[in-house]
């Protein structure tokens, strides 16, 4: 699985009331995690309390009958009645909310004129941060109200071409339409966008920042660090920038550096960006307890749909992560009760489906989604989702999945978008192999992550150079990153290397952590174990 980033998320207010980060982030001396500060959120129930209620054996492993069907309703029905619940209970909020973002479309074009500069801009040889007005409504940017917002800075820049902080917000709206809609022909119009706003003021952090979000949303860390710490030197407590190195560092495999610029960011601007990505750090390295405490924080602390959605569905997916799919499910509700058309959560949503064995209804659920965004992972998981299924014309269905994938990818090269690793992960198990290991040999040298060695690693065994494939496996799972996919490639390559011992440690792992993690890679892996209890 590709790894979580938050590319094009847009700057924010801080808000006036969020509690501090550091209580819920810092670490006790041996490494775990300190009781709840005062007035923190509380826990949501983690993985090892849902565990029980998962079904023993293996999910979706036989042919549907009247009686699995009366359950799919009665699944389906429970899924509704969680979002109508959230609903229910969050009616009043909503309303307000609903208010406030209407009126967010008619003010944004007057939100960002010569007087409103970069938030927490620095006074001119002096260091008293200056605040100013918002760059964009997080709920415009996350949420079904992104065009909206986009026709009304348009139409104020034909006004006011000269307004720096106009166009540089554009440029980031076209970042973020681009990455949530699966529209890479937005990226050039945001590099025009953002390059007008330099060209009106070289220096301006909002451009700056920008550009980072740009760069790493084409998949060009090095690049979007880079733009990121010229932004930083002009205004250190840009939110956006801020965010934007944690990102790059992130995906150049830098964690511990990411780590440190994580609690910078907190120590600058608490908030629901710097906490969520605070959560992922924490999570890439194994610590689950404190990923999802401070998304719990970062949930308590979000006001508007589009943050509501965002970070209920990163819950959705650290319990998916888990195994824990009763509790992903109860997280996607609560994000689709938000915004009932979120993709991430629409897609989440079909994944924990999956898993629980309701494959007709993940097939639907992603059927939808690909119809409006035809992105890699969901087009891949129904693809397989197809395969799986196996009905008549169902092969058929599964390869146009699969060519679509092919066609995003050269679409999001021919704007600029570095695809390897997307190709390499795609093609590797569905493509053409020889090109998997060409993709994945240049995102290595590009890029030193968990997820780049996996690519690796698989990349080489489907091209039958398990030797070589190995010490890449080993190091994608060498933070204690907690990823079923990861472990399950990892027990593949070991048996295909002849280390049996090793093989069923890590295929027992994957299958323990997460059983439903892939409709096609968990069958083959109770398969391989099968076979290997077999051999002893």
């Amino acid at each position: 699985m590709a790894p979580r980033t938050n590319d094009g998320e847009p700057e924010r207010e801080r808000p006036a009331s969020l509690p501090a980060a550091t209580a819920p982030v810092t670490e006790t001396a041996s490494g775990e995690a300190p009781e709840a500060a005062p007035g923190e959120a509380a826990e949501t129930a983690d993985a090892s309390d849902t565990e029980g209620s998962r079904a023993a054996g293996p999910a979706g492993e036989t042919g549907e009958t009247p009686e699995s069907a009366a359950a799919a309703d009665t699944d389906a029905d429970a899924d509704a009645d969680r979002v109508a619940a959230v609903r229910r209970v969050g009616a009043a909020g909503r309303r307000w909310r609903s208010v406030q973002l209407g009126a967010c479309a008619a003010m944004l074009a007057v939100g960002l004129t010569a007087g409103a500069i970069a938030l927490g801009a620095v006074r001119d040889g002096g260091a008293t941060p200056v605040a100013a007005a918002a760059a964009l409504s997080p709920g415009l940017l996350a949420g079904a109200d992104l065009s909206t917002g986009i026709a009304s800075l348009q139409a104020h820049l034909r006004d006011q071409p000269r307004d720096f902080g106009g166009w540089a917000t554009l440029g980031l709206a076209y970042v973020e339409q681009a990455r949530t809609q699966g529209d890479p022909s937005r990226y050039p119009q945001a590099e025009q966008a953002l390059e007008r706003s330099v060209a009106l003021r070289p220096d301006n952090d909002q451009a700056l920042a920008g550009r980072a979000a740009l760069a790493a949303a084409r998949h060009e860390f090095g690049a979007a660090l880079a733009h990121a710490d010229r932004a930083l030197k002009q205004n250190p407590y840009n939110e956006r920038a801020l965010c934007s190195r944690i990102d790059a560092l992130v995906e150049l495999g830098r964690y511990e550096e990411a780590s440190a610029a994580a609690r910078t960011a907190d120590e600058r601007r608490p908030g629901v960006p710097v906490f969520t990505r605070y959560a992922y750090v924490h999570e890439l390295r194994g610590d689950v307890t404190t990923a999802r405490r401070v998304l719990d924080q970062a949930l308590a602390a979000s006001t508007t749909p589009g943050d509501i959605a965002y970070v209920a569905t990163q819950l959705g997916q650290l319990a998916w992560n888990q195994g824990a799919y009763d509790t992903a499910l109860t997280h996607y509700a609560r994000a689709l009760a938000a915004d009932e058309n979120y993709l991430p959560a629409l897609e989440g949503r079909a994944r924990a489906q999956a898993a629980s064995g309701r494959r007709a209804e993940a097939i639907q659920g992603l059927e939808n989604v690909v119809a409006r965004f035809p992105l890699p992972g969901p087009l891949v998981e129904l693809g397989e989702l197809y395969e799986a299924r196996g009905g008549e014309g169902d092969a058929a269905k599964a390869e146009a999945q699969y060519r679509l994938v092919d066609a995003w990818t050269a679409l999001a090269r021919a704007n600029g978008v570095n695809a390897d690793l997307d190709t390499a992960l795609a093609a590797a198990d569905h493509g053409d192999k020889a090109a998997a290991l060409r993709a994945a040999r240049a995102e290595w040298d590009r890029r030193r992550t968990v997820h780049t060695a996996d690519a690796l690693a698989w990349a080489l065994h489907v091209n039958g150079k398990d030797d070589e494939a190995l010490p890449y496996a080993r190091q994608a799972t060498a933070t204690g990153y907690g990823n079923a996919a990861l472990l399950y490639h990892r027990g593949v390559i070991e048996r295909a290397a002849g280390h049996p011992d090793d093989a069923r440690t890590h295929l027992t792992a994957a299958l323990k952590l997460n059983p439903g993690f892939s409709v096609l890679g968990a069958r083959e892996a109770r398969t391989a174990l099968k076979t290997l209890e077999a051999a002893k």
